[in-house]
């Protein structure tokens, strides 16, 4: 594997910790923003918006840019807008500095996984996928539990400052690892805009925010739940959070190495398991034995899904790989969006924490059934063209 590949993975793991580390320091936040748990959880919800948007958008801008330019351009944006959080105390400037931070990431994270693709053979995707993608497990095995624990001792501004420190190292690896030039070719626009007509990557789209949406609607309250319903000791809760992570570098490890050549059969296996780990984490969520099982299981089943549906879009897409890739990560994001705020109802409502894992079960039911959809159309698909295929000439014997 390139060493380009890792670099790639390490920097989505610098900013994926911004991403996820919310949810260990919610409690924090909110009080020392005078607002609610639901309200402050929205933030994470703008980051997800703010990737839904730029995701697409920044791959058209820079469809012509030289890679390695947009993404240090994209990274130091990041880092400007953290450093902008850090200091500020107001609850709608920290909002607006979420949604920057996220539209360039966005971006980086589009650009990362195109460049990935192209710079390994096709029956490697999966796993150069599985690695870039593995930087956002890291985050949650490390980053999370890292920004929790600097957020407990030292304030959630210091964590902000501590991922804004990281965002500026990766940008020395992406310099100097990353190939300088164009794309070696580019598709234009308007063909990019042709492939994506096709109404099976749409479905594709579907299971990813489906499968995002079920994790994510766990895991943006994972921190606020352990602590409410479960009755675990804040010391301990950065450990379960990273237990999280742990689970999902297993799952996305073992998913990448079957992506590739079981693409269905691990995305079945992976909402099956996302269903039933979320379903148990709503019956169990009091009892903190099963939970810390529960948690790593939910990681493991929800990340095992992540190499399947990243590189079933670029064999839809073939023609429009860097469109197509920032509209996977904007379906991504619709669940990263939809999830929390979901969550955020119910529990606003009065349905307490383990309403968040029955939400969970529920779209990973739907992400299970959207699966088998994009299998039937699938075998229809091959059926279609095998039937189309002219026939071989008869032989002729004199």
């Amino acid at each position: 594997m390139p060493t380009a590949v890792y670099i790639l993975g390490l920097s989505i793991f610098a900013q994926g910790t911004s991403e996820l580390m919310l949810a260990g320091l919610l409690p924090d936040l909110a009080a020392d923003l005078g607002v609610s748990i639901p309200r402050a959880g929205l933030l994470i919800s703008a980051f997800a918006l703010g990737m839904l948007v730029g995701a697409p958008l920044l791959a058209v801008v820079t469809l012509r840019w030289p890679r390695r330019n947009a993404l240090l351009v994209f990274l130091a944006i990041f880092v400007a807008a953290h450093v902008v959080g850090a200091l500020s105390g107001d609850y709608w400037v920290i909002l607006a500095t979420r949604v920057v931070s996220a539209f360039v990431y966005a971006g980086f994270w589009a650009l990362a996984a195109a460049t990935a693709v192209s710079l390994v053979a096709p029956w490697l995707r999966g796993r150069a996928m599985s690695v870039v993608a593995g930087g956002l497990t890291l985050a949650t095995i490390i980053g999370v539990p890292a920004g929790t624990v600097i957020g407990q001792h030292l304030g959630w501004r210091a964590a902000f400052w501590a991922v804004a420190g990281l965002s500026a190292l990766s940008m020395i690896g992406v310099f100097t690892k990353i190939p300088g030039g164009r794309p070696a070719t580019v598709a234009p626009l308007r063909g990019e805009l042709r492939v994506m007509a096709n109404p099976r990557l749409w479905v594709s789209y579907g299971a990813t925010a489906l499968s995002t949406g079920a994790a994510f609607v766990i895991f943006a309250y994972l921190g606020a739940m352990l602590a409410d319903t479960t009755g675990i000791a804040p010391a301990w809760i950065p450990v379960v959070l990273g237990l999280y992570g742990a689970g999902g570098l297993i799952g996305i490890t073992v998913g990448g190495r079957f992506a590739d050549a079981h693409p269905f059969r691990t995305l079945y296996v992976g909402a099956a398991g996302m269903t039933v780990a979320a379903a148990a984490i709503a019956v169990t969520a009091h009892s903190p034995a099963p939970m810390i099982a529960l948690v790593l299981l939910l990681g493991a089943f929800g990340f095992a899904t992540n190499p399947a549906l990243n590189t079933r879009v670029f064999a839809l897409a073939e023609g429009a790989p860097t469109l197509a890739a920032a509209t996977n990560y904007s379906a991504f994001n619709v669940g990263i969006t939809v999830g929390p705020w979901l969550g955020g109802l119910a529990i606003g409502a009065g349905l307490g924490f383990t309403s968040i894992g029955w939400i969970g079960a529920g779209l990973g039911l739907a992400m299970l059934v959207t699966v088998g959809l994009s299998h039937r159309l699938e075998r229809e698909n091959r059926t279609a063209a095998a039937t189309s295929e002219p026939p071989m000439p008869a032989l002729i014997h004199p």
